[in-house]
């Protein structure tokens, strides 16, 4: 997925009230950036970082500037627009780039299904289960090459994989795709201290037949793309 408008570098001065982000452009000048992204962000949004923002002439938007990668000192990258991993996502089932999902013939994305909920992505095939995959953006790292997710509580999260155990139980198939937006990853677990409800919720989950998927990214200010599957702990 190439983002549509070529993405400029900037200083973060500061993130606040979790959708708003005041940066600093190379010519000098103060921005404020939409930030998509409802998590906590831990170790993303230390003022100072380096950042990648996305310009945009909308007239319909109030906010020039989208916050899309934050830029590490290793020169590697992490993707912090919860939207892309759909967006790339979407791409890659439809061309059956993803093997463990490609004998799927018809994607269909934001699918009603559950108590008022909509499943990412609902996979239809001749004789097949129907397979509901739930995704989630992994961002956050606190040790060197792991993964973890959340980074904030998440009650959300935890009824997403009650609702994925109820579709095992009328017979289909469910999944939680984990896409990790970090090019340091090598391996994905769960953040069960920050929220044991939500570890609980998908050990239930997958004792119940949910199963688990995650892949990396390629991620450069150019482009995010799916990159290769990571290994799952827990």
């Amino acid at each position: 997925m190439r983002f549509q408008t070529p993405l400029v570098p900037a200083v973060l001065i500061r993130r606040y009230k979790r959708f708003l982000a005041d940066a600093r452009l190379e010519d000098g000048r103060e921005i404020t950036a939409h930030c998509a992204n409802p998590g906590s962000m831990m170790g993303l949004a230390t003022p100072g970082s380096r950042i990648w923002l996305e310009p945009n002439d909308d007239p319909k938007k109030k906010l020039k500037y989208g916050w899309r990668l934050v830029e590490h000192a290793d020169g590697h990258y992490t993707g912090v627009d919860t939207s892309v991993p759909n967006r790339a996502l979407k791409s890659a089932l439809r061309a059956h780039a993803i093997p463990e999902l490609a004998d799927y013939p018809l994607v269909r994305p934001e699918v009603k299904y559950g108590e008022k909920s909509r499943i990412d992505f609902l996979l239809s095939g001749d004789g097949k289960p129907d397979l509901y995959v739930e995704v989630k953006s992994v961002t956050l790292s606190r040790r060197p090459g792991l993964a973890e997710f959340p980074d904030s509580v998440t009650a959300r999260g935890a009824k997403h994989l009650s609702e994925l155990q109820a579709m095992i139980a009328e017979g289909h198939r469910a999944m939680m795709l984990y896409l990790v937006q970090r090019t340091d990853a090598t391996s994905v677990t769960l953040a069960a201290d920050i929220d044991p409800a939500y570890a609980a919720a998908f050990d239930a989950a997958r004792a119940a037949g949910v199963e688990v998927l995650a892949y990396g990214c390629r991620i450069s200010p150019q482009e995010i793309e799916i990159g290769a599957p990571l290994a799952f702990h827990r």
